[in-house]
Formats: C-alpha cells, sequence, structure tokens
C-alpha cells in the first residue's frame, strides 16, 4: 500500500495541513519535520534559551494542529501563521521575564573550525546578539525575520500584522542601530577596515 506523502514530498504546506485535518497523522510529522527547526532557531534567537524555544515551538505546533480542520487555502501561508505564532509567545514571554537579566549567550553552530575560528565567531555572535538587543522588540522581531530567517518583507508584514512599509521603516531603523552599536567593534570582530 502506497503512502500518500512521503518525507521528501514536494506537496504545499497547504495540502499536508488539510490532510492531517482529515485524519492523516504523517501529514503532520512531514509539516514538523519542514518547519520545526526553523521556528526553533527563530524562538531561540528571541528568547536567548533552547527549552523555551523549543517549548514555544511545540505549542506553536499544536496550534497548528488545533486549526487545521478549519483551515482556509489562500488566506495565509502556514509559515507566515507559524512565524507570527511564535513571534506572539516569544513577546508573551519576555513581558513576564522583563526584570531578569538574559545574558545567556547562543552556543556557536558545531563544526571543526581552528580555535581561533570558534572563539572569533562566539565573540561575533555574543556582539551581535547584544546589539540586538539593544533593539526595540519590533525592530529586533523586523531584522531577525528578514535578515536570519530571511522571510520576506510580504511575509513579516504579516506576521506582526503590520504594513510592508512599516516593516521596511523597522528593518532599515534596526539595521542603522545595529550598525551604530557594533562600528567601535569592527577591528575587535575581525572585519577589515573599509576606509584604508
Amino acid at each position: 500500500m502506497k503512502m500518500p506523502f512521503d518525507a521528501q514530498s514536494d506537496t504545499s504546506d497547504d495540502a499536508l495541513l488539510i490532510a492531517f485535518g482529515n485524519g492523516d497523522r504523517l501529514a503532520a510529522r512531514i509539516l514538523t519535520d519542514r518547519h520545526a527547526p526553523r521556528v526553533i532557531g527563530y524562538a531561540a534567537r528571541l528568547l536567548k534559551d533552547r527549552a523555551e524555544a523549543e517549548d514555544v515551538a511545540q505549542d506553536a505546533m499544536m496550534r497548528l494542529w488545533k486549526i487545521a480542520p478549519e483551515w482556509r487555502t489562500g488566506e495565509a501561508k502556514v509559515t507566515t501563521w507559524l512565524y507570527r505564532v511564535v513571534t506572539n509567545l516569544c513577546t508573551d514571554r519576555l513581558r513576564k521575564k522583563r526584570g531578569t537579566g538574559l545574558d545567556e549567550i547562543a552556543e556557536p553552530e558545531d563544526g571543526k573550525p581552528s580555535q581561533d575560528a570558534v572563539l572569533m565567531q562566539k565573540q561575533r555572535v555574543a556582539a551581535l546578539s547584544a546589539a540586538l538587543d539593544t533593539l526595540p522588540d519590533r525592530q529586533k522581531e523586523a531584522v531577525v525575520l528578514r535578515h536570519i530567517e530571511g522571510l520576506s518583507n510580504p511575509e513579516i508584514a504579516q506576521v506582526l500584522d503590520i504594513g510592508v512599509e512599516a516593516v521596511e521603516s523597522l528593518t532599515a531603523r534596526g539595521k542603522r542601530a545595529l550598525a551604530k552599536a557594533l562600528a567601535d567593534q569592527r577591528e575587535t570582530l575581525g572585519f577589515e577596515d573599509d576606509t584604508a
């Protein structure tokens, strides 16, 4: 007996979600495999806590499963809906944590670079993380969604429930603020001085 979907399937997210809404558990597994890693990564960047990010991702996926039977194709992309839910869940958690320090630094990706490269990467991640933390929440969300997660401006507008022009403004202001915050660290972080 041939299964209607497999893990390598080109089946759209909408079709998979509708299939799950009709009782196909394999469709849910494929959607989870496709999107959970990126959703966890996004949440971890916002929360600075991998365990909390996994909880948020699980909560978002559970909400997706609950709405599956009523999903209407064409109203929103599944990914956009997920990022919006994750953004809201992270915002709620961060509001509850206000007043407590978030000094944890995300660990760099595993690999086999030299120790100097590992140390430099840690310094760069720490500097970027610290600079991102100085941005207002909406700017930080827009910058991370655009430049780290790779979403388009219209997708970010849907996630954040704002206009495309507002997204462009948020990302432009966020990039300028990051450049200013990191300007005096160029040499320390191993970047060549372009003015020479």
